[in-house]
């Protein structure tokens, strides 16, 4: 059996100035029931341009028929991604990756940070939240954009906001935008933010992540407290 699946697009959509939604249909496939894991990828390919890792934005479900991706332009794969149409074929492979331990989040307190197209695989955890929040204690987003134009997925905002998820937004080149809110970078927001208890879920890049970590530590959460979907 082959490693990749046909899979079809179902949906291209604006997500903010820079970033594009891909829906893929993979109904039919032995894709279906394979995402376990919030925070997990999947490699996606077109012939003659190649192929590449993609975060997988919507939560996991054992019969869903979808899969959400949010695009970054920039590489052949991505630029041509988002110019398919509906009913257009994408090469799939199943899911990868360890994610983000959900479980073990369960019962605790949990901060999420993500700045950027980064809110993906954040945005997979979420929506599993939100389908059992009970299960879990205090939760918080601190959610980073370059300018306020950049916040992908805030449309859903105030329903993670009604499910209890408190949202901390910044924005660190808000120029002449008018911008009211919080600006510089997610780490610099913490505030007396308390880590009993807590797990921590991070994506981002590099930089952004290792001052997060670092800051989290400073606050006395433990390294290992602390996770990756990578």
């Amino acid at each position: 059996m082959t490693d990749w699946h046909p899979t079809t697009v179902a949906a291209v959509l604006p997500a903010t100035e820079d970033l594009t939604e891909l829906i893929l249909d993979i109904g039919g496939t032995p894709l279906v029931g394979t995402h376990r894991t919030p925070g997990q990828y999947v490699r996606l390919a077109l012939p003659e341009v190649g192929e590449s890792p993609f975060a997988i934005a919507s939560p996991p479900e054992p019969f869903g028929t979808r899969w959400e991706f949010l695009l970054k332009g920039g590489s052949a794969l991505a630029d041509t991604l988002m110019r398919l149409q509906p009913g257009a074929q994408v090469h799939s492979k199943r899911p990868e990756g360890r994610g983000f331990p959900l479980v073990q989040a369960r019962g605790g307190n949990l901060l999420l940070f993500a700045t950027g197209s980064g809110i993906s695989p954040i945005r997979s955890v979420i929506e599993s939240v939100r389908a059992e929040r009970s299960a879990y204690g205090r939760v918080m987003l601190y959610f980073g954009a370059r300018t306020p134009q950049a916040f992908a997925y805030e449309d859903e905002l105030h329903h993670w906001e009604s499910a209890g998820i408190r949202v901390v937004r910044t924005v660190s080149q808000p120029g002449a935008s008018g911008w009211q809110g919080l600006t510089g970078y997610v780490q610099a927001h913490l505030g007396e933010v308390q880590v009993e208890d807590t797990l921590a879920f991070v994506c981002g890049q590099s930089g952004m992540v290792q001052e997060v970590i670092d800051a989290l530590r400073a606050r006395g959460l433990p390294r290992e407290a602390i996770h990756l979907n990578y």
